[in-house]
């Protein structure tokens, strides 16, 4: 069976054998008037008041979106969204947009035109959130927690934030309060909200909210300084609209998730001896901090002692920047990095998820933007073809070993029981 993994911008060609069992999305299909949506969401929200009603002339405005690790269409969204804005009397010199990095690199000039589209990269000001740059503001507290947030988002007359919706391997969901907390969140907040003692929780999980720890904490953190607007959408995998949930957080968020829930689930007949799995392809594929997101929707499917076969295309490698490399290079064993010591550090939440992986099945992973001793050092196996390591993998369980794959990884959540 011939078959196209999302890997990169150009995919992945991979045989597999023709019993396998792939797992793909239902996909709801694309809206035909994709910026007009936007504009009928702007314009009768699901609760809350339209942006004619929030903004007025001389308000300062803040738009927040999603950054360089999200396949958020922001070239779809934010124009018709700015072009309201505008009409209601706050003019580009009265707006800002800011990047919610949460704790991610910031993007160059180039990347950030790419993002937002060269036009409105021009004509507004443009703020990349940094969570240690000491420009962060309490708001509150949650569970004892100071929770700090970016400043100009916090004084802003008006606050609106972008994003969108997908499964998320430990806070249930992508989007709605996701954008301010971590995207907004300085350093220390996002410590507590992805601690160890909360992402080793059995409801830190795919597509659990209420009750889900790091969930409860990003939606009461958020809460404390909300946005007056949230716009949501879900896409497919050309990243066109198949919806847009605009509204007051966290009833638009719940809207987005209960239509996204439909598409996203398959019940398959595991667990398996072998997946083959992928992160989504460009952008979620950029690094492999990312792409334990990958890892993690194999590990729902993979039977214990299995092997987890990885296409990730990693541009940006590990990434340099963050401690993820550093926590990967200090463990011997699965066991040093699915149970940390001491007190959260940046980056241990994925190390964390990647050792519980890491328990359960071996992981080999196909990688051009990554070396082999970059991939050794997460006690990972680098493969040169996806196929044949799938077919060894096949060959290494034995007579009647069985085949998942997931073309399009964490967009899609496999369910089977063990």
């Amino acid at each position: 069976m011939n078959l196209t993994l999302a890997y990169g911008h150009r995919g992945l060609a991979v045989v597999v054998p023709d019993d396998a069992v792939v797992v793909e999305p239902r996909e709801p299909p694309a809206l035909r008037d994709e910026r007009g949506a936007v504009r009928d969401a702007l314009s009768a929200p699901s609760s809350g008041s339209a942006v004619a009603g929030l903004v007025h002339p001389g308000h300062r405005v803040v738009v927040v979106f999603p950054d360089l690790t999200r396949p958020m269409p922001n070239t779809t969204v934010l124009p018709p969204l700015l072009a309201e804005i505008e009409r209601a009397g706050a003019g580009p010199e009265h707006v800002e947009l800011i990047c919610a990095t949460g704790t991610h690199r910031p993007g160059s000039p180039d990347e950030m035109a790419a993002l937002v589209g060269p036009d409105i990269a021009s004509s507004y000001r443009i703020r990349q959130h940094v969570a240690e740059d000491g420009d962060h503001v309490p708001v509150g507290r949650v569970d004892g927690t100071p929770v700090l947030l970016d400043r100009h988002y916090v004084e802003a007359d008006v606050r609106i934030v972008t994003g969108f919706v997908e499964p998320h391997f430990f806070a249930g969901w992508s989007g709605g309060p996701k954008g301010v907390c971590p995207g907004l969140a300085a350093t220390s907040t996002t410590l507590e909200a992805h601690s160890p003692t909360r992402i080793a929780a059995a409801d830190a999980t795919w597509m659990v909210t209420e009750g889900n720890p790091v969930h409860d904490f990003v939606r009461a953190a958020t809460a404390l300084c909300p946005p007056q607007l949230s716009v949501d959408v879900t896409i497919d995998r050309r990243r066109r609209l198949t919806g847009v949930f605009a509204g007051r957080l966290p009833d638009s968020h719940r809207d987005a998730v209960a239509f996204a829930a439909g598409s996203v689930t398959q019940p398959v007949d595991g667990p398996f001896d072998v997946v083959l799995t992928t992160n989504g392809g460009y952008p979620l594929d950029r690094n492999l901090y990312q792409s334990v997101k990958g890892l993690a929707a194999a590990e729902r499917v993979v039977g214990a002692g299995g092997v987890i076969v990885m296409a990730t295309a990693c541009s940006d490698g590990v990434p340099p920047e963050g401690a993820f490399a550093a926590l990967l290079a200090a463990a011997s064993s699965p066991s040093d990095l699915a149970r940390p010591a001491g007190p959260g550090r940046l980056d241990v939440w994925q190390t964390q998820v990647l050792g519980r992986v890491l328990e359960r099945a071996e992981v080999w992973v196909h990688s051009e933007g990554l070396s082999e001793a970059e991939i050794r050092s997460g006690l990972m196996v680098p493969v040169a073809d996806a196929s044949a390591a799938v077919s060894e993998a096949l060959a290494r369980r034995g007579p009647g070993a069985r085949l998942c794959v997931l073309p399009q990884g964490p967009l899609t959540v496999a369910t089977s029981p063990r």
